[in-house]
């Protein structure tokens, strides 16, 4: 029994050693795990709580940049050019949603997405960095608007945010000149991406591309508080955008639209300036085009329209189109005569109405002849004769360096894009071509004809220079941000007074004597009297039968008609504007009508401010 006793006392005695041990090791090992969990609560409490708040912050917070409202383009008296209209519009960003067809379905429930605006989505979908909002429609009416509020919740990604449309009040009278934006494409988000943000323009035409740097602005950021479904709950901070710098220009509105009419919806253009200065006071290209249309893409019916045309609305024939001068470049020939000697104001030439060199026959536009003729009374009646002598005795690289002197060819004159320069030959271009140049051909480029070409611009900066004495640069923006553009004083030009005098007296004929090329169309009004000259110039090759024929250019097909040019200054006196106007396929006076009505224009505008 003893022994019984005793074995139960050790029996019980080892269990509960063992289940001391077992205690021992389970709260040991309960430790271990509460002392790593707090130690791991501390850690992350406040060890790393400053990393955690941060990401938690991050995660109830949105960045966003705006981009900036585009600067505005105005008139030398601050009308406006180039504006802003504000809208509202839809945009989607694909990081918020990991569905996001099924919202942009859902979005072209409640609102209308035409063809064009589907087409777009599909491309930003497929090639738009996932972080830059996609735009579903530019522009959304207040029904639309209210739709996407109330269904908010059940769009995740979309927003809707205010933007910005580009305004031209002119419309089609100045946009060749004044220009228009585009989206940028994928070498403009390339070389700058925040020209990827929704509602950013890049010029693409005229001031727009010239001063599209100015013009783009600075963007700014916004950091909101967004909650669960990524809507904002309250704007935390701002940096505003900043909007572009106004651009002022030397443009004239109401001279502009005078200019527009003036052409009459003719093929062709008008360059005015100021011919003291430079300033270009309108610069009118037709036909024309509405520029409103680039901001949000063209559409494909307006494109296949405008690329069909044959008379090319899209070009901006004042500063690109190359125009042989015909008879509007003979007083720029009169003047390298004298100066080199060649002539004097008292030389004088037989117009029989024809004359032969070499072995073939070149003709007077008037065929019964001029009879004897000096260098102002060719002028006054354009004859050809006089100048083929004058061209051959003086030279076709003496006439070159003169139209350089006169602004006629060298360095485009304006910072403008795709501006084209004027050409004149000389001997050493022949030499470079193989062109065996012969004394026909110099007569023939006395007359503006053949390979001597001009743009509006060009014809108007030669006229400016002869009116005045003085080397005119034609400019087109007087202040950018409110700064006037410095300009360097104005040189004279250097040519010989009784030169300028001889060539003016004869332009001053063309208009203003019955015998004048322009009698039919002078300036009357209140004594103020108008100069230039007139030209028409051969858009086909004439061979000599037709020559022979003195064909009428009436009985042509319209597109095989010449060209009618105009330049002229007013008033005679004391010049205060020069007109370059080319008229395609146009009859003598057209462009003698336009000039004097823009003129008109000009000093009637004065008298209402003065």
């Amino acid at each position: 029994m003893v022994r019984s006793d005793i074995s139960a006392m050790s029996r019980r005695a080892s269990e509960r050693s063992i289940f001391t041990r077992r205690i021992l090791i389970l709260g040991g090992a309960q430790a271990l795990v509460f002392g790593g969990l707090s130690a791991r609560l501390y850690d992350l409490q406040v060890i790393e709580h400053p990393h955690y708040r941060r990401c938690a912050r991050d995660n109830a917070l949105a960045q966003r940049l705006l981009a900036p409202e585009r600067g505005l383009i105005t008139d030398r008296n601050g009308a406006l050019l180039a504006g802003n209209r504000q809208r509202w519009r839809a945009l989607f960003l694909m990081t918020e949603t990991p569905d996001g067809p099924a919202v942009i379905a859902r979005v072209a429930r409640l609102i209308t997405l035409s063809h064009d605006d589907e087409s777009r989505i599909a491309a930003m979908f497929a090639g738009a960095p996932q972080y830059v909002p996609v735009v579903l429609k530019h522009e959304l009416d207040w029904r639309e608007l209210a739709r996407l509020e109330v269904h908010a919740a059940s769009l995740p990604g979309m927003m809707i945010d205010r933007g910005f449309a580009r305004l031209y009040p002119l419309g089609a009278d100045a946009a060749h000149t004044v220009g228009y934006v585009v989206r940028p494409n994928r070498e403009d988000v390339e070389a700058n991406p925040v020209l990827a943000l929704p509602g950013m323009r890049v010029g693409r035409s005229g001031v727009e591309q010239a001063r599209d740097g100015v013009l783009r602005g600075r963007p700014g950021v916004t950091e909101s508080e967004v909650n669960a479904l990524g809507s904002v709950v309250r704007v935390l901070d701002r940096a505003p955008e900043r909007q572009g710098q106004t651009v002022r220009l030397t443009l004239d509105v109401g001279l502009q639209r005078a200019a527009a009419a003036a052409l009459r919806a003719r093929a062709g253009a008008i360059v005015l300036m100021d011919a003291r200065d430079g300033a270009v006071l309108a610069m009118a290209s037709a036909p024309s085009f509405d520029p409103t249309w680039f901001d949000n893409g063209v559409p494909d019916a307006v494109w296949s329209r405008w690329m069909g045309d044959k008379l090319h609305p899209l070009t901006d024939r004042s500063v690109q189109g190359l125009y042989a001068p015909g008879s509007s470049f003979k007083p720029t020939v009169a003047l390298a005569a004298l100066g080199c000697g060649a002539i004097t104001a008292r030389t004088r030439f037989f117009c029989p109405g024809h004359m032969k060199i070499g072995d073939r026959m070149f003709y007077c536009w008037l065929r019964s002849g001029h009879g004897w003729m000096d260098a102002a009374s060719a002028l006054q009646q354009s004859c050809d004769v006089f100048y083929y002598h004058v061209a051959m005795r003086t030279g076709i690289d003496r006439m070159a360096t003169m139209g350089v002197r006169l602004g006629l060819t060298g360095a485009p004159p304006l910072d403008f894009p795709d501006i084209a320069q004027g050409f004149l030959p000389t001997h050493d271009w022949a030499r470079r071509r193989h062109i065996t140049w012969t004394a026909g051909d110099t007569a023939v480029e006395g007359i503006g004809q053949s390979y001597t070409v001009f743009t509006p611009l060009n014809l108007a900066t030669m006229i400016s220079r002869i009116a005045t004495g003085r080397l005119i640069v034609p400019h087109l923006v007087r202040a950018i941000g409110g700064k006037p553009i410095a300009r360097p004083a104005i040189a004279l030009i250097g040519l010989d007074d009784p030169h300028l005098a001889t060539v003016r007296r004869g332009l001053n004929a063309v208009v203003n004597t019955t015998l004048g090329t322009s009698w039919d169309a002078r300036l009357v009004l209140g004594g103020i009297r108008m100069a230039g000259k007139t030209g028409t110039a051969q858009v086909i090759d004439e061979d000599a039968a037709m020559e022979a024929e003195n064909y009428d250019d009436a009985r042509l097909p319209w597109k095989d008609r010449p060209n009618a040019l105009f330049v002229g200054y007013a008033p005679v006196e004391a010049p205060r504007y020069a007109a370059a106007v080319v008229i395609e396929h146009g009859t003598l006076l057209g462009p003698v009508k336009a000039a004097r009505a823009l003129f008109k224009a000009a000093f009637r505008q004065e008298q209402a401010v003065g």
